[in-house]
């Protein structure tokens, strides 16, 4: 019973714009680890309507889930490509690499289309981060910012499954030889001096929770419950491994 019970509250990938409250016209900013790309992309599917899916940082020129893609394309290329659907913009690509736009311009083009998605960090494939000092590069029209964490961090040691898990530790007042508890982990989430340290005044925070499967089910509920008692107006989604 209690394995139906912790799974309760998971949600298909495919759901997750609409579980995090999105709203007719949003600037959301993807940070943190844990399939970042991949749920960006979900985003976009989901939403539709003018939408352009971008980077303020770098991503992998592999993964462009089959969007219409411009390179050094202007603004009003930019916005007509999305009259016939969701397009990626990147600046340039380098040695397999997708470099993206800067801030500013995304702020510029969320004037002129209903979405702008923006991955805003770099985690280097792993399912969990602390920012280091010049991330992450959040744009400052976002209305939402989503910290995503993989379930795969959780209870797992720190320094194995952590991008920069010093700075993990610090925040998390532990050892980066320590196992990432829930509590652990709800504490960087919302620790001032991490993510949401780049969120702009009027933006609301998401957590999303990835790769969630009955194995790390149990984990997942403790951290939603341990977010809900630190701060109970952030939403917290936990979201199906995809496929």
């Amino acid at each position: 019973m209690r394995l139906v019970d912790d799974m309760a509250h998971v949600i298909e990938l495919g759901q997750a714009a609409s579980g995090a409250g999105c709203r007719d016209h949003e600037l959301v900013s993807f940070v943190g680890g844990g399939g970042k790309t991949t749920l960006m992309h979900a985003f976009t599917r989901e939403l539709g309507g003018r939408c352009i899916a971008t980077t303020t940082t770098k991503m992998d020129a592999g993964h462009n889930g089959d969007l219409t893609t411009l390179i050094e394309a202007t603004d009003q290329e930019i916005v007509a490509a999305t009259r016939s659907g969701p397009a990626l913009v990147w600046r340039t690509v380098s040695g397999g690499k997708a470099l993206g736009v800067e801030p500013t311009r995304c702020d510029l083009l969320f004037d002129m289309v209903d979405y702008v998605l923006v991955m805003a960090d770099e985690a280097r494939s792993l399912p969990f981060k602390a920012p280091g000092t010049f991330e992450p590069v959040v744009p400052s029209a976002t209305t939402m910012m989503v910290s995503v964490i993989g379930a795969d961090a959780l209870g797992r040691v720190i320094a194995d499954q952590c991008h920069r898990p010093l700075r993990v530790a610090a925040l998390a007042q532990c050892q980066p030889y320590e196992r990432l508890t829930p509590k652990a982990a709800a504490a960087v989430l919302l620790h001032p001096n991490g993510q949401r340290a780049a969120l702009p005044e009027r933006a609301r925070l998401v957590v999303a929770i990835t790769k969630v499967e009955a194995t790390n089910a149990g984990l997942v509920e403790e951290l939603r419950g341990e977010l809900a008692r630190l701060e109970p107006a952030v939403t917290a989604l936990s979201l199906a491994v995809s496929g």
